[in-house]
């Protein structure tokens, strides 16, 4: 493995995690808006009062007890979505695609009793996905049925777009692929793919897993350069309206595009992950910066994602 000097990675715009804690996430995110997006639930109710599109909330499960009344709920389901709630990394995200007699069926093609159904419900309500291991409660929504789109570029899950905004900009975007290595989890951290795209025109640029490039999805084997996102303004847009529901100016909106719903907000982050970088073979902090400088905001969701995909160009800044 090459490593890059200090140097370097100063001269390619590469934004440290000392420098996004300090001068962005320190900044611009006031501590007191830090619960409504740790907190799915809150930011699932905050969306529907914001107009926000995100998918349906079917349960929330809070205590013990109310998992034997919800039992008569999921067997009338064929595919549902069930995580935690202040869950992170994706962990306790658990994927029902379908049902096989009295079996829920996963993503992956595994089968889940009721019972196991419900030991994974006691888990969460324990806390053993969430952040710090404090007590939680399980959201179920309803299952994002992805885009023929992404047909063939996403193993055994839903693939999401993480896109940066900072001050209502959207200055970076990936698009998350599902591995088998991942377990159909959209999470790069456990093998899933991150391929850059163009905020310009929602094609992609490059494409990795681990942190090295690749060609190829790891597993269906379809080109990973030939990709546009359709439908790209909309989900700029989508993404730029969380600045003004959130609060927080520096954030990773995570957005799914639904076959027959469109783009869906599926969670916000106040601390997103700097691997977008690797992704889109650039460093945010030029982009950022130039942001810092806009001496009159653009006032307008509009206004801003058209100022950005003017700027923030593969040719450009």
């Amino acid at each position: 493995m090459r490593w890059a000097s200090p140097f370097k990675l100063h001269e390619a715009g590469i934004l440290g995690m000392n420098c996004r804690n300090v001068d962005f996430i320190g900044r611009y995110n006031l501590r007191r808006f830090y619960p409504l997006v740790d907190d799915k639930l809150k930011t699932k109710l905050l969306a529907e009062e914001y107009g926000v599109a995100t998918p349906a909330l079917i349960s929330v499960v809070r205590t013990q007890h109310e998992i034997s009344h919800v039992e008569e709920r999921l067997m009338q389901l064929e595919k549902f979505a069930m995580k935690p709630s202040r869950g992170s990394g994706g962990k306790g995200i658990l994927v029902i695609t379908g049902r096989r007699d009295e079996f829920f069926v996963k993503s992956s093609g595994v089968e889940m009793s009721l019972e196991d159904i419900k030991r994974h419900l006691t888990n969460t309500l324990a806390g053993l996905y969430s952040l710090r291991g404090n007590p939680d409660v399980a959201i179920i929504e309803d299952l994002i049925e992805f885009d023929d789109t992404f047909e063939g570029y996403s193993y055994e899950g839903v693939p999401d777009i993480r896109i940066i905004v900072f001050r209502g900009y959207p200055v970076m975007a990936m698009l998350r692929l599902a591995t088998h290595k991942s377990d159909g989890k959209a999470n790069l951290h456990q093998g899933a793919v991150g391929v850059g795209l163009d905020i310009a025109t929602g094609r992609s640029l490059k494409a990795v897993q681990f942190a090295i490039p690749i060609e190829q999805h790891p597993d269906t084997g379809k080109r990973l350069i030939d990709m546009h996102i359709p439908d790209w303004k909309e989900m700029l847009l989508l993404a730029s309206r969380c600045y003004e529901m959130s609060n927080l100016g520096y954030i990773g909106t995570d957005i799914v595009l639904d076959k027959s719903r469109g783009a869906q907000l599926l969670e916000l982050n106040a601390r997103p992950g700097l691997s977008i970088q690797v992704a889109n073979g650039r460093g945010l902090l030029p982009r950022l910066r130039h942001i810092e400088k806009i001496r009159k905001p653009h006032r307008t969701a509009e206004a801003r994602v058209a100022y950005a995909m003017e700027t923030f160009s593969a040719d450009g800044l």
